[in-house]
């Protein structure tokens, strides 16, 4: 006999598992049937909910637009850098002309330094530029309409043929 053939006689016999987490048909021994799982939540260290800003990996970004073209990084670190500390800022150039694209990044380690800028600077003047200030990652709003039944029909069934 080879081993594929090998027949073993057990006084209790063995069981067969196969599917999901080994559930047993029956309900009775044969392991885990209805185990209840656990999970862990991390928890939001952002305790302002009504806000829809959201972190990127290194830290909170602020989208700053119509920076004037000749701005530097100087100057957007001068007048950002009263906010809190950045950990980045980003200045976008357009190639063929070598100027400011008009808009720029800048980066800060924490949500409270992020909205002091968004509040202090917005509508304020660079150059003779009013500046807008927001956030540069948002999460997306709730869905509004109507939730799709997954479930069932949402229409009445066709009429059945004709003979």
């Amino acid at each position: 006999m080879s081993d594929d053939e090998m027949n073993i006689d057990d006084a209790g016999g063995s069981i067969r598992r196969r599917g999901r987490g080994f559930q047993s048909s029956g309900g009775g021994a044969g392991g885990p049937a209805q185990t209840e799982h656990t999970y862990d939540r991390v928890e939001s260290s952002q305790k302002d909910t009504d806000t829809r800003a959201a972190r990127s990996v290194e830290g909170w970004i602020v989208l700053v637009t119509n920076v004037h073209e000749e701005a530097t990084e100087e100057e957007l670190q001068d007048k950002f850098g009263d906010y809190g500390e950045i950990k980045n800022l980003h200045l976008n150039l357009d190639r063929r002309t070598g100027y400011v694209k008009g808009y720029a990044l800048v980066e800060y380690e924490t949500m409270s330094e992020a909205q002091a800028a968004i509040d202090g600077a917005s509508g304020s003047q660079l150059l003779e530029q009013t500046i807008q200030a927001d956030y540069a990652f948002v999460r997306p709003a709730a869905p509004t309409g109507p939730r799709r039944n997954r479930g069932g029909r949402e229409r009445s069934a066709s009429p059945g043929r004709r003979r």
